[in-house]
């Protein structure tokens, strides 16, 4: 998949909200917006479910809302609502009736109509399967470190098109993930009593099929702990707009490296969704009232910063 992407024709993106049976139409700026500023009264916290989760139904005063970005519509309508007053957006990764491959997410837009909407931080749920023993089916993984196999998504918001900023941005990514953000994760998964483990790198290939046994091997080598199709370029993509960014995986399954055993079937992955979901929903709900408990001012400026001082434009 290119980067460079033709911009939409209108000048404007657009946004239609369906709430009492009214529709109001938003109108806003086609810029980036890295450096837009947070407006108190909008959702705070992006939920990206991943597969499995495509029914998440926690939110109070809940909400419809049609986005369109100047990188092209995201997955699906937006879900916004509070969580105990906390304001939400849900956006399911692969569309309402997963239908969309890991590679033709439109990871831009997605990160792009959250940013939009005023929120801060993101928590995303991944399926994914285990590369180690010590992490089994039903786990839960924190991540903290990815390795990039993919090979055919943008990466990036500064991408030289002409709705881009200015610039190329060569971000620093020695700290993928949100630590702050994981650690509540963690806490609030163990304290329910999920077996949690605290960090673990990500190994996210294109797919959409699964690893042979030699792929799935080396990776074990490289010192992958599990192995996904989505954390990346979405995790980079919140970073270029400075936000808090966090995921929980949900182990469905062994990878391909296991001798004398069958690989990675649908059928295996899907036997555990259904228990994974029930835990994601659970640490979802919980965790976001902890969230809001803490002063995330310091963080989200050094996210600034570190965005900042990350663009090379000689203008």
């Amino acid at each position: 998949m290119p980067c460079l992407r033709k911009p939409i024709e209108s000048s404007t993106s657009t946004s239609t909200i369906s709430k009492s049976n009214q529709m109001e139409t938003v109108v806003v700026s086609p810029v980036l917006v890295a450096h837009k500023k947070h407006h108190p009264n909008v959702a705070d916290i992006g939920i990206i479910c991943g597969s499995g989760l495509q029914e998440l139904d926690f939110l109070k005063d809940k909400y419809e809302k049609d986005v369109t970005t100047p990188f092209g519509k995201p997955s699906q309508t937006l879900t916004c609502g509070t969580v105990e007053d906390v304001q939400c957006v849900i956006l399911s990764r692969h569309g309402a009736k997963h239908t969309i491959m890991p590679t033709l997410v439109n990871y831009r837009a997605n990160i792009h109509a959250l940013k939009e909407e005023g929120c801060t931080h993101i928590l995303a749920t991944t399926a994914c399967g285990s590369l180690q023993e010590s992490i089994s089916p039903g786990d839960i993984v924190v991540l903290d470190q990815f390795i990039d196999r993919t090979t055919k998504r943008c990466p990036t918001f500064f991408d030289g098109s002409d709705i881009a900023p200015k610039g190329i941005c060569h971000l620093e990514m020695h700290t993928p993930f949100s630590p702050k953000l994981a650690k509540l994760l963690h806490d609030t998964s163990t304290k329910l009593g999920y077996k949690t483990h605290p960090t673990g790198t990500v190994v996210t290939i294109e797919g959409p099929r699964f690893s042979t046994r030699a792929e799935s091997k080396m990776f074990r080598t490289w010192g992958g702990h599990i192995i996904n199709m989505t954390t990346v370029p979405e995790v980079i993509l919140a970073k270029e707009l400075a936000m808090c960014y966090s995921s929980i995986a949900l182990v469905t399954d062994y990878d391909s490296w296991r001798e004398n055993e069958d690989g990675v079937s649908v059928d295996t992955v899907l036997k555990t969704f259904k228990e994974n979901a029930v835990k994601a929903e659970n640490i979802l709900k919980s965790v976001i009232p902890e969230i809001a408990k803490h002063n995330w001012t310091d963080e989200l400026q050094h996210n600034k910063e570190i965005l900042t001082g990350s663009i090379l434009s000689y203008t």
